[in-house]
């Protein structure tokens, strides 16, 4: 039972059409908060915010170009004044050999993955009022040494250092800025991005689960948990923190991935 705890709330969730954000999206209406969504898809978008309900608006828009977020920010502005929580969960990534790695693929992740973030974050200042709270969605690859997995690990890295400079940028607004970091939580837009046939992912979720202390491999749901926590006043003293939501695995497994 919800205890609506981001009643009267607005928020933004970038990359809000499917997996962890449309999750996040759904549960945070649920919990009373109005959630603008983004995305590039315009037909899966759509068809997020009517399954979420009419406290959910789409906007499609490309979190890596700034021309976009300013018209998010545009709307968000005419619609509702200010905002209350950031939620830049917006991302991609593939696996690719470190001799393979073209100038194109790096600008595709990290623009989605870094420069998406900051300019969502930059974009929107002017609309947080003091005390809001933005939330990055990290994972835990920024931690390992996966193989063929470099540019997406080096992003998510950046996006961890961000969590720190933007807790001191922000302080004297009582801005409070922190991260959650995913284990693993199959998702279809991963398994396509990463280009395994549903018999492999099943494969590859069925041994990662052996290896992680609780038995299992995460849900959407354990990571949107995680982000209404951050989200709400329950979290009011925390800031500065990448919360790591993976059952345990790096921490006990951090090199058998």
């Amino acid at each position: 039972m919800s205890m609506m705890r981001l009643k009267g709330k607005t928020v933004l969730i970038t990359g809000g059409s499917s997996g962890i954000g449309f999750e996040t999206a759904k549960q945070m209406v649920e919990e009373g908060a109005f959630v603008y969504i983004t995305g590039r898809r315009k037909e899966a978008l759509e068809e997020a915010a009517n399954n979420i309900g009419p406290n959910a608006k789409a906007i499609q828009a490309d979190a890596g170009i700034k021309a976009d977020m300013e018209r998010v920010f545009k709307t968000i502005q005419d619609d509702k004044g200010s905002l209350d929580v950031i939620f830049a969960n917006a991302g991609i990534g593939g696996y690719v050999k470190l001799e393979d790695i073209t100038e194109e693929e790096f600008d595709r992740v990290f623009n989605a993955n870094v420069k998406g973030a900051l300019f969502t974050v930059q974009t929107m200042l002017p609309i947080l009022p003091n005390g809001a709270s933005i939330i990055l969605n990290t994972s835990i690859t920024a931690n390992l040494g996966l193989p063929n997995f470099t540019i997406y690990s080096a992003s998510k890295a950046a996006l961890r250092s961000f969590i720190h400079s933007w807790t001191t940028d922000l302080k004297d607004r009582k801005i409070r800025v922190n991260a959650v970091s995913p284990g693993v939580i199959p998702t279809a837009a991963a398994t396509g991005e990463l280009g395994r046939s549903e018999e492999e992912e099943k494969e590859q979720q069925k041994w990662r689960a052996s290896l992680t202390p609780l038995g299992r491999v995460g849900h959407t749901k354990d990571i949107s948990n995680a982000v209404i926590f951050l989200a709400s006043d329950e979290s009011s003293y925390i800031t500065g923190i990448e919360l790591t939501v993976d059952g345990g695995l790096t921490s006990v497994f951090p090199n058998k991935l």
